[in-house]
């Protein structure tokens, strides 16, 4: 076993379990921060198409606070990268010192090796080696000693040329992790001004809609009507599909048919993995009670998310399905409700429907377009129900 070999082995052994952790922990950083930066530039363009048309600025508020969130999380993950990064780049420092140790030790003995074939290189010498043996058996001893030893020396001479390769390409992997170093901080840099910017551009939007309180308060009186009218239906329509159909003990109860038996368990075996309601979108209010964005001391409550996203765009099914209703809302917005079992999903604020009730649909295949408001406004309602009870979407798509 010659001394690279010894080398390469100690060395692997120590950092082998190491790299790969941190080549996969980078890779998955990097391919986060390509997502990210990916909504982020979709963002953009929702807050410049809702720029141009009528000025809608809570909308373009609840926007600019999904792209600071955005933002926020990319420079967290930007320096993570950072942190990982710098965790290689020591590694590969400490991996050139080994070699530079491992190269001098290797010259060291190869200069001993090649003095003592200097010494003996003449026949002469070589001849007063041999004859100086004892007998027979050690004169072929040390013939065979000089065979092995001019081997010995070749390989010596071999293992230096390797190792002095490895650290050349270690030294270029250096320089550019360094590189990459620094452009990820610069872009670090890059990002912590624009959130600044936006954080202005946030209190100036919010500061300017405190003085339409009235308005403000009406348009959420009115939204609250509508998600109302919204949820009376869809508890009409799940009741309707899961009233009782068998009778135990004197009582009524529903039981799910085989099909719909394998449908929910296939649906629920997929929480966390399932396509989300549009090709491409921005959550711009998430499931549950959240405090408005600008009015002080009043809270609203959201049954589902709402997903911004450019205009004409289009809701598709997220799973296989059934269509057990489509309903209206207002004169110009119609919902959705697609039966997986005894797993619901709705699809709201369409104001073009492809399907019909009745239809069997099929994940990922289009169900309507959404509506645009006036405003510029393109939002689709998404929810999720489990029976009769209501479930966060967030937790049963696949994050992006």
């Amino acid at each position: 076993m010659n001394r690279l070999f010894k080398y390469g082995l100690l060395f692997l052994l120590a950092t082998v379990s190491l790299s790969v952790v941190a080549q996969t922990t980078q890779k998955q950083l990097e391919e986060k921060r390509k997502k990210l930066e990916e909504e982020l530039a979709y963002t953009n363009k929702l807050i410049e198409q809702t720029q141009k048309s009528k000025k809608n600025y809570l909308y373009e508020l609840n926007l600019l606070n999904s792209k600071i969130n955005k933002r926020s999380e990319l420079v967290a993950t930007l320096k993570s990268e950072l942190y990982e990064l710098e965790r290689t780049i020591q590694k590969t420092e400490q991996e050139l010192l080994y070699m530079n140790d491992e190269l001098v030790d290797l010259k060291k003995e190869y200069a001993k090796l090649a003095y003592f074939v200097f010494k003996y290189k003449d026949t002469y010498n070589k001849l007063i080696f041999l004859y100086s043996a004892e007998d027979l058996n050690q004169a072929y001893q040390r013939l065979r000693y000089f065979d092995q030893l001019s081997k010995f020396i070749r390989d010596e001479a071999e293992d230096i040329k390797q190792l002095e390769q490895k650290k050349e390409q270690t030294l270029d992997d250096l320089k550019a992790q360094n590189a990459e170093k620094k452009s990820l901080l610069e872009n670090e840099n890059l990002q912590l001004s624009s959130l600044e910017v936006e954080q202005i551009n946030k209190d100036r939007l919010k500061n300017g809609l405190v003085k339409k309180e009235k308005e403000l308060k009406a348009q959420l009186r009115a939204k609250e009507k509508e998600a109302a009218r919204l949820n009376k239906k869809i508890k009409e329509i799940i009741a309707e599909a899961t009233k009782p159909n068998t009778t135990t003990g004197g009582s009524k109860t529903y039981t799910p048919t085989p099909e719909e038996k394998k449908l929910s368990s296939s649906f629920a075996a997929n929480k966390g993995k399932l396509p989300w309601p549009v090709e491409r979108g921005v959550v711009s209010e998430s499931f549950g009670i959240h405090q408005h964005p600008v009015l002080k001391k009043v809270k609203t409550k959201n049954n589902g998310i709402d997903i911004a996203i450019a205009q004409n765009g289009e809701a598709r099914c997220i799973f296989d399905g059934r269509v057990v209703s489509v309903t209206s809302i207002t004169s110009t917005k119609k919902a959705v409700i697609i039966q997986h079992g005894t797993y619901f999903t709705v699809y709201s604020n369409l104001d073009r429907v492809y399907v019909s009730e009745g239809d069997k649909v099929s994940t990922k295949e289009p169900i309507g377009r959404v509506h645009t408001t006036l405003n510029g406004e393109t939002e689709l309602q998404f929810q999720v129900w489990k029976g009769k009870t209501l479930l966060n979407p967030s937790y049963w798509l696949k994050h992006r």
